[in-house]
């Protein structure tokens, strides 16, 4: 639209910084002839000499446009950046700050190849367009800011329920998935005896080993308890792949075992030598929704299948096993698993049926725990 209204644009790239865990900002590049590219900076970059000796932080921490006029033969080129941009024939530069009404900084940028540079009548142009192109760029910053947070702090799929509106305390849904409930051997122990930013450094490293697989595997982390992670695998209303998300939620469980098992051999605290955890898997109907209290609200998962799941989660300790499933599970997955017996659960009338894996042999563990029932 610009380049139709005249003014003879060669690159355009806006710069936006975002409320994201891992990632500091987005800059999107619009180019002649190219489709538009995005690509993200990570917070390390802020501390590197080209950022900080860039037009960028000048107009992020001035707050003042910049223009650097390249077919003037004494245009200074006191950044990197404008020797890359004359060498690609770019006669005019121009960066201007985007200012949203809370005050925070972001970039535009503008350059072309015309002769001579922009006119005067062209820059004017540009100016005038500045102030729209903050408000666009601030409305569509903070629905993304709001996806991330969501994303972030809730996840994917709890996110987009509650962008899509289902925010009323009680608003839930029965759905049938596999629920993953874990928990790191040992941690009580640990609190007491690691610094508390050791502890905190360790539980990163343990959560990275899991939550990187459950995604990867179509699982959804839904919260962090201390040292224990709720997660579940959702399975479509009337899907007949069942046994595929139960394959899934397995592979993931075997790869987290072995990072976690990886993680173990690198701690050097002697506190922490060999690091372990405890998995369960169970298959059953879930309430996913809305549970609090007012206007404080939690988007969880309750009911008898999660309750069974974190009873199994802690028969696993008393066996000495990584993982247990429940039967439910194991039918949907034979070749991997092996009974392991039947179990009196607190809270459940009937004995529960376990299942681990068939690789991770522990019989007299399974002996001893069943002798002590």
């Amino acid at each position: 639209m610009i380049v139709q209204c005249g003014i003879p644009l060669w690159r355009v790239a806006v710069f936006v910084n975002t409320l994201h865990p891992e990632i500091m900002g987005r800059r999107f590049i619009w180019q002649m002839g190219a489709a538009v590219k995005t690509d993200e900076g990570s917070f390390a970059i802020m501390d590197t000499e080209e950022y900080r000796t860039g037009p960028f932080y000048t107009v992020i921490t001035t707050g003042q446009s910049l223009r650097r006029r390249l077919a003037d033969p004494h245009c200074p080129m006191d950044y990197a950046l404008l020797h890359e941009l004359r060498a690609n024939g770019v006669t005019d530069y121009f960066a201007a700050p985007l200012i949203f009404t809370d005050g925070a900084v972001h970039v535009a940028t503008w350059s072309t190849r015309q002769a001579g540079g922009f006119t005067d009548e062209q820059f004017a142009g540009l100016e005038a367009i500045i102030a729209p192109l903050s408000r666009v760029a601030e409305i569509r910053a903070l629905r993304r800011t709001a996806t991330n947070l969501l994303d972030t702090y809730v996840g994917h799929q709890a996110g987009e329920r509650i962008w899509g509106g289902r925010i009323r305390r009680g608003h839930t849904e029965d759905i049938h998935a596999v629920i993953w409930l874990s928990d790191m051997r040992g941690f009580t122990t640990a609190a007491d005896r690691l610094p508390p930013q050791v502890l905190v450094g360790l539980l990163n490293r343990y959560f990275d080993c899991q939550v990187p697989a459950i995604e990867a595997h179509g699982g959804e982390v839904l919260k962090f308890i201390g040292d224990g992670l709720l997660a579940i695998f959702p399975i479509a209303e009337g899907a007949a792949g069942t046994g595929d998300i139960c394959r899934q939620a397995l592979a993931a469980a075997r790869e987290a075992k072995a990072k976690i098992e990886e993680l173990g051999h690198a701690i050097e605290h002697g506190d922490m030598r060999g690091v372990r955890f405890g998995l369960a898997l169970h298959l059953g109907h879930v309430l996913y929704g809305n549970i609090g209290s007012g206007n404080r609200l939690d988007f969880t998962c309750i009911g008898p299948a999660v309750n069974l799941a974190a009873r199994l989660e802690k028969l696993a300790a008393r066996l000495g096993r990584t993982l247990v499933t429940s039967a439910d599970f194991a039918q949907h997955h034979p070749p991997d698993l092996e009974r392991l017996g039947e179990f009196p659960i607190a809270g459940f009338a009937a004995r529960q049926t376990a299942y681990g894996l068939r690789d991770e042999q522990s019989a007299a563990a399974i002996k001893a725990a069943s002798d002590a029932l």
